[in-house]
């Protein structure tokens, strides 16, 4: 059950400090090492750039703990059940075969279900909420080793979703799909600054899922929309739609053919390597409305960000009720950096940047890099310490408490 490897996240930026990772092939090996360690965490696919997922205690990968899908179907509404170690792209097709479809999928299909859902891990979508807004119930190991089940109705239910691995170890989780469909995604741009901030909303809700891609210069470079629809139109604000590129080893086909929506949902293959770990990442969530003000902002930083910058992806999200959401309350644009491996500099250079977000509500992705202390984070978000009184009763010995919880969330 030990792990043989390297205590790293995947970028090679972050080192576990925990004692060692345990590797359970079980749900019932799972429950033995939580109830014997004093200090336990879950740990995902690694694809965190902070210490959110550390411990001083054991690690917890549940990864090896098999799928086990099980799928319900309910008078108007239908749910997979599955391990939380699973990786999205490898349960995805399997779900599709059953007939049913995700609502929304992330750009990589290689992150774990448990893991993207603990840190609100998102795709792109106005009306489509985050990966954790699926979630019907968790099932989690409390720090005796029992199970525990947690529906989203439940009081506790919208501060339980996106816990943090601070409530407990996640085993199995049961999402809400729908009917399957097809899906194309086609591109456009160039588009001129100002052209798309005045119309980023519209431009953001011109398919099922649209992302964005700048490296805050005069232009944005690129639109991907994927759409439901089989015919789209030739332009977007007078952005002609580009020349498509068939789906390979590396990238999903954005040709506009048709395909199975786990294949074009995400921007990579499950089978690819979308990156070798050259790169870290920070990502700001603002109100929607507040779209055009915060990339104005941030371009004001421009001389200071493209050294570091391999791209700024751009996204939307819409409003949830999930106490440790950012989108909670209201819909989102998102600002993705994927930085170059430059973790040092893109330290120094996030305070600057998250001050000019500051004043629009900039909060930040729970698996990121931030400057944030406890502070700006309360100020954030209204229902923390609700989050706060919740941990404290499920976790009275501080079994998953973690240096990030204390410092972010002051629990």
């Amino acid at each position: 059950m030990r792990s043989t490897t390297s205590e790293l996240n995947w970028s090679g930026t972050v080192t576990y400090t925990a004692e060692r990772v345990e590797r359970p092939t079980s749900v019932e090996q799972a429950a033995e090492i939580v109830a014997r360690e004093p200090r336990v965490h879950g740990l995902g696919t690694r694809h965190s750039f902070n210490d959110v997922a550390d411990t001083p205690g054991v690690l917890l990968d549940l990864t090896a703990i098999p799928t086990d899908l099980a799928i319900e179907h309910g008078a108007g509404r239908s749910t997979a059940t599955l391990g939380a170690g699973t990786r999205y792209g490898v349960v995805a097709p399997d779900i599709d075969a059953a007939g049913l479809a995700l609502h929304n999928l992330g750009s990589l299909p290689h992150i774990s279900v448990g893991g993207a859902i603990a840190t609100g891990t998102h795709g792109s979508g106005t009306t489509l909420g985050s990966l954790s807004t699926a979630v019907r119930a968790l099932e989690f190991l409390g720090p005796d080793g029992t199970t525990r089940t947690v529906h989203r109705e439940d009081p506790d239910g919208p501060g339980s979703v996106m816990h943090l691995g601070l409530l407990g170890i996640v085993t199995r989780v049961t999402l809400e799909v729908q009917p399957t469909y097809l899906m194309r995604q086609d591109s456009y741009g160039p588009f001129p600054w100002r052209t798309f901030l005045d119309h980023v909303a519209e431009i953001h809700a011109a398919g099922y899922s649209v992302c964005s891609y700048t490296r805050f210069g005069d232009e944005i470079g690129e639109v991907l929309v994927k759409s439901r629809a089989e015919h789209v139109p030739d332009d977007l604000f007078g952005a002609p739609r580009l020349p498509g590129t068939p789906g390979d080893a590396s990238r999903t086909a954005r040709d506009g053919s048709m395909g199975p929506w786990w294949d074009r949902l995400p921007h990579f293959p499950i089978d690819s390597v979308p990156s070798h770990g050259s790169e870290v990442q920070s990502e700001h969530f603002v109100p929607l409305r507040h779209a055009a003000a915060a990339l104005d902002a941030l371009r004001g930083l421009a001389d200071r960000i493209q050294p570091h910058l391999h791209v700024a992806e751009l996204r939307t999200m819409a409003a949830d009720d999930l106490w440790l959401s950012p989108s909670q309350g209201e819909d989102v644009f998102c600002i993705a950096f994927t930085w170059k491996k430059h973790p040092e500099e893109v330290a120094a250079l996030l305070p600057d940047l998250e001050a000019r977000l500051a004043p629009l509500g900039g909060r930040p992705h729970w698996g990121k890099m931030s400057s944030l202390d406890g502070d700006a984070v309360a100020a954030l978000y209204p229902r923390l310490p609700a989050f706060r009184e919740l941990v404290a009763r499920a976790d009275p010995d501080r079994t998953f408490a973690s240096a990030f919880g204390e410092r972010s969330l002051r629990t």
